[in-house]
This record gives C-alpha cells, sequence and structure tokens, in this order.
C-alpha cells in the first residue's frame, strides 16, 4: 500500500512540477469573446424609491425584443439610502442593448432624491445622467 501512495504523490508531483514550469499551456481559441461586462449603476444623493427597468439578456434583434420585451428586461422597485449605490452587471455581446430607465417614486413634501446613473462597458464609463426625479442611461440601440 505503502508503495501505491508513494508512486500516486510521485505522479501528482511531476504534474505540478510541469505546469509550474509552464510545459503545460492552457488551450487557447480564435472564437469571438462572449461579450463585454455592462454594469449599471445608480445612486442618489437623498433616500429614496425607484421603480427600475434595465436590459439583462440581449434580444437576436429588435423584432424579437417588439415581440417579448420582458424576456430581456427585469423590473424591480429598489430603496435607496444616500450616496448607497445600486449595481447590476450583465454581458452583452453588444453593449449598445444597454439600457437602464429610473423612476422615482418620491411623493410631495420630500426633496428631489437628484439620482444619477451610468453604464459601464468593459470598465469604461460609456453614459451618464443626472436628474432631479427621473432619469434614463442608455446606448446606441435605443
Amino acid at each position: 500500500m505503502r508503495t501505491a501512495t508513494n508512486k500516486i504523490g510521485a505522479a501528482v508531483g511531476v504534474a505540478a512540477l510541469v505546469a509550474a514550469a509552464g510545459l503545460v499551456s492552457p488551450a487557447t481559441s480564435n472564437a469571438e469573446p462572449a461579450g463585454h461586462q455592462v454594469r449599471y449603476t445608480l445612486v442618489s444623493a437623498g433616500d429614496a424609491d425607484f421603480d427600475l427597468f434595465y436590459l439583462v439578456n440581449q434580444p437576436a434583434d429588435k423584432a424579437a425584443y417588439n415581440a417579448d420585451s420582458y424576456a430581456y428586461l427585469k423590473k424591480e422597485e429598489v430603496t435607496l439610502a444616500a450616496g448607497v449605490p445600486w449595481v447590476f452587471e450583465t454581458t452583452l455581446a453588444d453593449p449598445q442593448w444597454a439600457i437602464l430607465t429610473v423612476s422615482s417614486t418620491t411623493h410631495g413634501g420630500r426633496a428631489a432624491p437628484n439620482p444619477h446613473c451610468d453604464i459601464a462597458v468593459d470598465g469604461q464609463v460609456a453614459v451618464q445622467q443626472d436628474a432631479p426625479y427621473n432619469l434614463q442611461c442608455q446606448l446606441g440601440q435605443w
């Protein structure tokens, strides 16, 4: 039994050394990248409730989106504390489909929440907007 354990340990050790030496390389592919990392961010200057609509899955085309938009969008109600961001990340093959629509549900007698939204693609802010109550960040497909 000891001999079998030693042989297994030796084989594992050799495999680790080969990998560490770079003699085994990961497979490479010429395929297109899986997509772009899209990050939606919403932050508010004051405590407030918001209704959000944002694209989570990319449709094949406008006809597919028009046929069943809720297959691609998410509706969410969020309550934000001042300065604390809401963030959602997804991957889209074409980031020009990205959209975030924000509607404040703040009622009279309260100060405007002054929300700010932005959409970042692969870590770079592509669009941003500020408004007293309602706003929309969107890229080119809209």
